[in-house]
């Protein structure tokens, strides 16, 4: 099997951290560059990164010293972590410089050229690329995003959902884990005992991307999926793994059986950062919960529960996605999992 060559931005930062875990004895990807800020840079990566992961740092990238985030890098594929204030210049000059780009950060995801990609839903939306490269100008390079960490908890049952009877309606209710505020995130006399009501900029986010996801690729682009979706976005105090409490209408008429059916075989893909189930359906009725349920599949799979019909909406259910693993570094993994199976890179 070959090996591509792969380059971190923001190699640093605990989703940095997460890529150089995920891809140590990764069959197809090999870390030869690390990209971080200007005081990073010139530094072996052990001496420059603080690492907050369980474990030491992986022996592989330990002596990489990290370079400036900017091309050229010795790679042939990016993976960026990058912060958004950054991202859109920094991905920008990299794709132009003829590397593809998959991003973890929010600044491309709904750009009508980019592909916003969980592969197991909307694969056939990299045929976006060509021409995103048309209308940029670049040439061998491109870029590919992953979505927001809290829309990862619940596209997945939204999108059997709406293959199986159209979804019309979604009210979602986020309740975020700490890790995703990155590091130092929110200060712990702050969030010790409390619930945060409001994460800046994440509403929005939460009610568009969905849209987007489970949209169709016509000959214009994506012609986004036609339900609306309220959201609320709440930070907790639970270290990793963000949960969504869920109440969608449904187009047809559906029962709670078939519900269920549909959400448990959505299938997952044949690749190798798949997880044997992408979708694991609960009955358990205090199940999903974040320190039981976030690392079902190697943090891959997404996890679904209290599963009933609703007295204002058809139905509610709770999802839940570990939000480094699949709502970041490992999701952007698989994209690129995907785009060699494709033949893109």
């Amino acid at each position: 099997m070959k090996k591509y060559r792969v380059g971190i931005l923001g190699a640093t930062g605990t989703v940095g951290q997460r890529f150089c875990r995920l891809l140590e004895d990764h069959p197809q990807f090999e870390i030869t560059a690390l990209a971080a800020s200007d005081r990073s840079a010139g530094k072996p990566y052990e001496e420059a990164c603080a690492w907050k992961l369980p474990g030491r740092i992986p022996a592989a990238v330990r002596y990489i010293v990290v370079q400036p985030i900017e091309p050229p890098l010795d790679c042939d594929i990016v993976f960026s972590s990058l912060p958004s204030s950054v991202a859109r210049e920094t991905e920008e000059a990299f794709a132009r410089a003829s590397y593809p780009v998959i991003s973890n950060s929010s600044s491309y995801r709904m750009d009508e050229d980019v592909p916003l990609l969980i592969p197991e839903i909307n694969g056939d939306h990299v045929g976006l690329i060509e021409k995103q490269k048309e209308n940029r100008g670049f040439t061998k390079g491109f870029i590919v995003t992953n979505p927001n960490c809290a829309v990862m908890s619940f596209a997945p049952p939204l999108a059997a959902l709406h293959g199986r009877f159209g979804v019309e309606e979604v009210a979602v209710t986020t309740l975020q884990a700490i890790s995703g505020a990155g590091y130092p995130g929110v200060a712990s006399l702050d969030i010790t005992d409390n619930v945060f009501p409001y994460i800046a900029g994440e509403e929005p986010k939460v009610e568009i991307e969905a849209q987007k996801i489970l949209g169709r690729l016509g000959s214009n682009g994506i012609e986004k999926a036609d339900f609306t979706v309220s959201a609320q976005c709440f930070r907790v105090n639970v270290v990793d793994g963000h949960t969504a409490s869920v109440r969608v209408n449904l187009r047809e008429t559906a029962t709670l059986e078939e519900v269920v059916e549909a959400m448990r075989t959505f299938p997952s893909l044949d690749l190798h950062s798949s997880p044997a189930r992408f979708i694991d359906v609960t009955n358990e009725p205090s199940r999903p919960q974040p320190k039981l349920d976030r690392d079902s599949g190697q943090g891959m799979t997404v996890t679904v529960g209290r599963v009933f019909p609703d007295t204002v909406f058809d139905y509610k259910f709770v999802a839940l996605s570990h939000n480094t693993v699949r709502g970041a570094a490992g999701g952007a993994v698989l994209n690129a999992e995907l785009l060699i199976s494709k033949g893109l890179i």
